[in-house]
């Protein structure tokens, strides 16, 4: 963060603002930061303990929020920390022995956990209302079993990792992040109308999500709200209808009505931003009803969470905290399978705590309760029956169903490829996840080899680059973060056969693993 560049927002078109928690002086390296970058550096004004305690409308101009340590970007646009692209990052330095930077990445979310309340989305401050996919104690036992590994175990830091990673914990554990009476967790975000990214960053998106709605009347539920008055309250934008007849003599038009987004739906889509998966129609068309969900990926992360917990409490001696989380971890399995399993299905699905209903909408996080060791062996056995759903020639897509999102047919997307790997070795199922993984790192490989980079995301479908995204921002951002340690880590899991085939195949030099 002593870079000029790493200031500025390509998102957002404001000045290159820098903010420190309320209570922290101002540190020599950001004072250099004023001096060689000419960086207007503020305080926030006050100090946050909590996710949801200030109000980011009040924050102007939106700006950088300052960690302490050296961190990893995804890439292009993305130019700040990341919840959970990190975790998928910092597989990839530790794969490649960058020990002490991935390191430095889990403090600097101990960092954002006492001075902004939590995990944040990424280090902004229009993101200090929501997290992400709560990764944090598998980034933990990753870097400790690391250290470990290389001679240097250190139980002060696990010791330290413990008290933060407990908090972090207890943020998804209680309102408004309980999914109603089921037991389970939920994405929300704790703003209101629509976030400023979306406004800049994603041009014209709520005035297509309307017209969506009006095409699709059945789906607007009560998303889509007629303004009585002209000076109804409302969050976000308004929309004017208007009746129009063309004639020779010209145009002539009369309003019908105006029309806004309730609140209602800009929570769902803040909160489907939390999730990680913006954009899909997972939860609704927009992803409209995220908050409304106890999400199978959340549930299991939190799972993981609470064994990794045990399993440090252990570590510690901490004999009382280790039972008491296996007891969670215990509940909330018993709660997964009673809500999100479907045996007729064969899937894992998001649950509709409102309507009372699984969702029938299949999704590639079905396989996060493999990767997380929930699944039993016969329902492990059920998923794989299911590959096919989900496979294509370039890896598994994310779902079936083509919305124009992004995170929906056809693209396949890093970290649910790593996710899948791991569950299907987790439970036996090598070959597989070799095939799987193949088609991905393949699908990486030659496109690197056409043009010199790394993506985002990819046609899992064409086995290329190319996109056609037409709901959220429409680029395949080049870096990038997660695709490059994803990559890594798949590579290492595959037989030496596999791997010199890939290597032959794209006429290039691939280490061996090892």
């Amino acid at each position: 963060m002593a870079r000029c560049d790493s200031v500025a927002d390509p998102k957002l078109a404001t000045p290159s603002v820098l903010y420190l928690p309320a209570e922290l002086p101002v540190p020599a390296s950001v004072q250099k930061l004023q001096r060689d970058c000419k960086v207007d550096v503020k305080h926030l004004p006050i100090a946050i303990r909590r996710p949801g305690e200030i109000d980011v409308r009040n924050i102007q101009p939106h700006g950088l929020l300052f960690l302490e340590n050296s961190y990893v970007v995804p890439g292009g646009r993305f130019n700040e920390m990341y919840g959970w692209d990190s975790y998928f990052i910092i597989v990839g330095l530790l794969r490649d022995g960058r020990i002490d930077l991935a390191r430095g990445m889990v403090e600097n979310f101990f960092f954002e956990i006492a001075h902004y309340g939590t995990v944040l989305n990424a280090n902004r401050t229009y993101y200090l209302t929501r997290s992400q996919p709560p990764f944090l104690t598998s980034m933990i036992m990753d870097v400790y079993q690391a250290q470990k590994a290389s001679g240097h175990e250190d139980r002060a830091w696990l010791e330290k990792a413990y008290g933060y990673a407990s908090r972090d914990y207890e943020s998804w554990n209680r309102d408004p992040h309980l999914a109603g009476s089921t037991g389970l967790s939920r994405y929300y975000d704790f703003g209101e109308g629509p976030p400023p990214e979306g406004l800049q960053d994603e041009a014209g998106y709520y005035h297509r999500v309307v017209v969506y709605y009006l095409a699709h009347p059945d789906a607007a539920s009560n998303h889509l709200v007629e303004l009585k008055q002209p000076n109804s309250d409302t969050v976000g934008f308004t929309f004017g209808l208007q009746l129009c007849e063309n004639t020779q003599a010209g145009s002539k038009c009369d309003p019908l009505k105006s029309l806004a987004l309730s609140k209602d739906f800009y929570k769902g889509d803040r909160s489907m931003r939390e999730s990680g998966y913006d954009i899909s129609f997972r939860f609704g068309p927009y992803g409209a009803g995220t908050h409304h969900f106890a999400p199978v990926c959340l549930n299991s992360l939190l799972y993981k969470s609470e064994t990794d917990l045990e399993q440090i409490s252990k570590i510690l001696g901490r004999k009382d905290d280790a039972e008491q989380w296996r007891q969670r971890a215990e509940k909330r399995k018993s709660e997964m399978q009673k809500y999100l399993w479907n045996g007729q299905r064969g899937l894992f699905v998001d649950y509709d705590f409102v309507q009372q209903a699984q969702s029938s909408y299949d999704y590639v996080t079905t396989f996060f309760p493999l990767w997380a060791g929930v699944a039993t062996p016969e329902q492990a056995q059920a998923l794989v029956q299911h590959l096919s759903t989900f496979e294509q020639p370039g890896g598994l897509v994310m779902s079936p169903r083509e919305s124009g999102g992004q995170w929906d047919f056809p693209y396949a997307w890093a970290p649910n490829q790593l996710i899948a790997d791991v569950g299907l070795r987790k439970y036996g199922f090598n070959k597989e996840a070799d095939r799987v993984s193949y088609k991905f790192l393949s699908t990486v490989a030659e496109n690197f080899r056409r043009d010199g980079t790394i993506r985002e995301k990819y046609n899992a479908v064409t086995r290329s680059s190319e996109t056609q995204v037409t709901a959220g921002y429409h680029m395949n951002i080049v870096g990038f973060g997660w695709t490059n340690g994803v990559f890594l880590e798949l590579l290492h899991d595959l037989p030496a056969g596999l791997v010199q085939k890939l290597a032959s195949e794209q006429g290039t030099d691939v280490p061996a693993p090892h």
